[in-house]
């Protein structure tokens, strides 16, 4: 059987054959190919002359017919923000039901009860599904770093007869049934730039060029017999392969230039996947779910209404918060959520008060609204803003000089940021696990060898960013002049100002020229050759210190790639570049 007959076929197991012109509604295929595809099923024996489903027929469907399903739930759903801070996404309510009950009852519907539901991100909230509904949850415990193509990995012994669904669909009418007899892939006949592929005339899914059109994928698929073998084959290859860490499942049902399964289009109304605030908003405007905490603060620290908040879109996932941009009474704001593990690491009634002493000097972005208990902070957004390029001369000497101008401010807050105690205590975060690095003992100590010299050396203490990076120097414009202003200021206290120089370049993981480059940048007059050894025991004390860091961070299941490399290697280099400049000056003074 082709596809057309197999569409045919599935319907007349189901519902007694009445006439042509209602198979052809009922399949979505023309009259004429309805007419011909009846009389090949007669012809090959699946139909007898009276048009009903012969025992071969029968036999064949129940072969390839559905036995189970996958259910994929294990991401965070960044999109979702902010509800995915309370609720994983696959626990949404549409109408007072669960995105999962839904589709978990629509499978019990059509027969198939042996589910798996692949879980991660607040994996707890789906246990009552066990004994509510039967299922089974497998822990992909690598969800934060990866991909859904390792979740599918996890289940791919069970692909063969099994639909695989991700958890945040919801489908008006049920889109499962008890009679399949080929694989296929859901599509929308909405058009989508997003989308990698389009169904072209023989119902197949070819890829289409990067910035084209296509049709929306929906993500829900069948596999039966031999495409269910491939696509195991292919997860299993694929995830050995770093560079398919983040990509989806998906991945594994191309062949070239095309899918190996047939597409299933449905009505883009039918079937909706909810990926977003706005999008659970425009399907239940009523959802108990749209009443976040986060909503309800900008209700109150605005005094707007709910559905006065709109064009909410999540911002790129910061290193320590999550944020998403919002449009209220005509103006943008964005407001920062405090991420995974944030409550150890930052003081936010200290946050307050740098806030409150910096308010009006038009030092940072504009805040509408902050929360000491909590990290809620609503900033104003800055339209047309830039952030620095730390490989462009030009911003990086407007940036020192910004950030000189600040320090030489001499702000002052009661508190101080102390490096090496932060050290100590992002390393006791660890609990009794061991660094990462099997030299990080002798590493520690040879930065602590510098800080005697840092004390030496070190200049008056005032308010200083300390997260004084790249990133967080925006360049705007007002009124026709250029201005800059530093954002992010979780971690500012006391400390010696030269300390930003430092924590800019780490960052910005510069090179020693580059280095060099910076400090001179801030000291046009020239700097003294004691101050710029400083400056290096503080890039590798800096160095060791976001290490201890990312190594916290990677506990929790945040993992920062290279650049927790590159902090280690500043805590060695810099060690080795001080001493051997130290050694230069003694046998310059021997010398003498």
């Amino acid at each position: 059987m082709n596809k057309q007959e197999s569409d045919i076929m599935k319907i007349l197991l189901q519902t007694p054959f009445i006439n042509q012109r209602m198979l052809a509604e009922a399949s979505g295929h023309s009259l004429g190919v309805v007419n011909r595809s009846v009389k090949e099923l007669v012809a090959q024996g699946y139909l007898d002359e009276q048009l009903w489903p012969t025992s071969r027929a029968k036999k064949e469907f129940q072969e390839r017919s559905p036995k189970r399903a996958i259910i994929l739930a294990a991401g965070f759903g960044m999109r979702m923000v902010p509800i995915n801070t309370e609720v994983p996404k696959g626990l949404l309510e549409v109408n007072k039901e669960p995105l999962i009950e839904r589709q978990i009852r629509q499978l019990h519907e059509v027969g198939i009860r042996e589910i798996y539901v692949v879980v991660g991100f607040m994996k707890e909230r789906y246990e009552y599904l066990i004994d509510e509904f039967g299922v089974e949850l497998v822990v992909n415990p690598d969800y934060m770093t990866k991909n859904n193509l390792h979740s599918v990995r996890l289940v791919r012994r069970h692909l063969e007869n099994a639909y695989i669904i991700p958890c945040d669909i919801w489908c008006d009418r049920n889109p499962f049934d008890r009679y399949e007899s080929y694989s296929w892939y859901m599509v929308s006949d909405l058009v989508e730039n997003e989308s990698s592929v389009r169904v072209n005339r023989k119902m197949e899914l070819v890829t289409v060029p990067e910035g084209n059109g296509g049709n929306a994928m929906i993500g829900i698929c069948y596999l039966t017999g031999e495409e269910a073998g491939i696509v195991a084959e292919n997860i299993e290859k694929l995830s050995r392969d770093l560079r398919y860490d983040g990509v989806f499942w998906e991945e594994a049902l191309y062949r070239k230039d095309k899918m190996i399964v047939a597409a299933r289009v449905v009505h883009g109304s039918d079937v909706v996947e909810i990926n977003t605030y706005e999008q659970l908003r425009e399907l239940d405007s009523h959802s108990g779910q749209l009443k976040t905490d986060a909503i309800q603060v900008i209700c109150q620290a605005l005094g707007v209404k709910q559905d006065e908040i709109t064009d909410i879109t999540v911002l790129k996932k910061g290193m320590t918060n999550r944020s998403f941009l919002f449009t209220t009474k005509g103006k943008k704001y964005i407001m920062r959520i405090p991420g995974e593990g944030t409550e150890q690491l930052i003081d936010r009634r200290e946050e307050a008060a740098v806030y409150q002493t910096i308010d009006g000097k038009k030092i940072c972005d504009d805040i509408a609204y902050i929360n000491p208990e909590n990290g809620y902070k609503i900033t104003e957004f800055l339209e047309g803003a830039r952030v620095c390029d730390p490989e462009c001369p030009g911003d990086v000497e407007k940036c020192m000089k910004r950030l000189r101008r600040f320090h030489e401010m001499k702000l002052q807050v009661e508190h101080t940021f102390d490096i090496f105690g932060q050290m100590e205590f992002y390393e006791k975060l660890w609990g009794n696990t061991p660094s990462d690095y099997r030299d990080y003992q002798k590493t520690k100590e040879h930065v602590l060898e510098l800080r005697p010299y840092i004390e030496q050396w070190s200049g008056e203490k005032v308010l200083t960013h300390i997260d004084a990076v790249p990133d967080n120097f925006l360049f705007i414009e007002k009124n026709g002049e250029e201005e800059i202003r530093l954002i992010d200021w979780e971690y500012a206290g006391m400390q010696d100002p030269h300390v930003d120089i430092a924590m800019f370049a780490v960052y910005a993981m510069y090179d020693r020229e580059q280095v060099d480059a910076l400090i001179d940048a801030y000291f046009p007059e020239g700097c003294k050759n004691e101050i710029r050894i400083k400056i290096y025991c503080y890039i590798a004390a800096c160095g060791l210190l976001w290490s201890n860091w990312c190594e916290y961070k990677k506990s929790l299941g945040v993992e920062f790639g290279e650049y927790s490399l590159r902090q280690y290697r500043y805590a060695k280099e810099y060690y080795r570049i001080v001493k051997e400049e130290l050694s230069q000056i003694k046998g310059a003074k021997n010398h003498e």
